[in-house]
């Protein structure tokens, strides 16, 4: 288990969302600083807050950020994107850019940052994956979160020999600007950072951030018909 009290924290996507809420979070914990990272980072104020640039999608500014936090010792990667449209129909050009932000991406940010935890005493990685990693029907965006799921359980593997704690995140709809236009039930986002923030502490592997994911994480042994879109409420 890592606490954040203490702790140097890397927050992509950090500027809005989600990750603004863990930014928020991880500093009302303790961390003693927080780079928050955005394609065009906004300035921060705060003293505590980094405001750094990373576009997931490129392996240079991967290695810029790595390089700028050599300090870090905890690593939220929680930057992605949704691009509607079904797998058959939809533009194969849209899936592959969601492949690679949502999965590559995350994947370039855990091999850049890699030897910089283990340099800093293993620290944590966190992925966020998607309640629809597990579910049938929201196109190229829920494959891509199955295969980030499939990539985090991984890297939990490799990461162990370096005592990195590997976290993967499921949650349902967030309230965001991602799902606005969608008419569901939504958590807020600061209730889900302290859940996520939570099982870090507690040494969890995985963390189901709201009933909805607990629901269907319990349906994966049912018949794979029932795991469709609808069951994400």
């Amino acid at each position: 288990m890592v606490a954040v009290a203490g702790r140097v924290v890397v927050v992509t996507g950090g500027q809005r969302g989600l990750g603004a809420a863990l930014v928020e979070e991880v500093l009302a914990r303790g961390a003693v600083k927080v780079y928050a990272t955005s394609r065009s980072p906004a300035a921060d104020e705060r003293p505590r807050v980094v405001a750094a640039p990373l576009d997931v999608r490129s392996t240079a500014s991967v290695a810029a950020l790595a390089e700028l936090a050599a300090d870090a010792e905890i690593v939220f990667n929680n930057a992605g994107i949704l691009l509607p449209g079904p797998l058959l129909t939809g533009d194969v050009e849209q899936a592959a850019e969601t492949f690679d932000v949502n999965v590559f991406g995350p994947l370039r940010v855990a091999r850049a940052f890699a030897p910089v935890l283990a340099a800093n005493g293993g620290g944590a990685l966190v992925n966020m994956h998607s309640v629809l990693s597990w579910l049938a029907g929201s196109g190229a965006y829920g494959a891509s979160k199955a295969a980030a799921w499939s990539v985090t359980n991984s890297l939990r593997l490799e990461l162990a020999p370096q005592r990195t704690q590997v976290v993967g995140v499921h949650a349902g709809f967030i309230d965001t600007g991602m799902v606005a236009a969608l008419d569901r039930s939504k958590a807020k986002p600061a209730d889900v950072a302290a859940r996520i923030v939570d099982g870090l502490e507690a040494g969890h592997t995985e963390v189901l951030a709201d009933d909805v994911s607990a629901a269907v994480k319990s349906a994966l042994s049912g018949p794979v018909e029932d795991l469709t879109f609808s069951a994400a409420g």
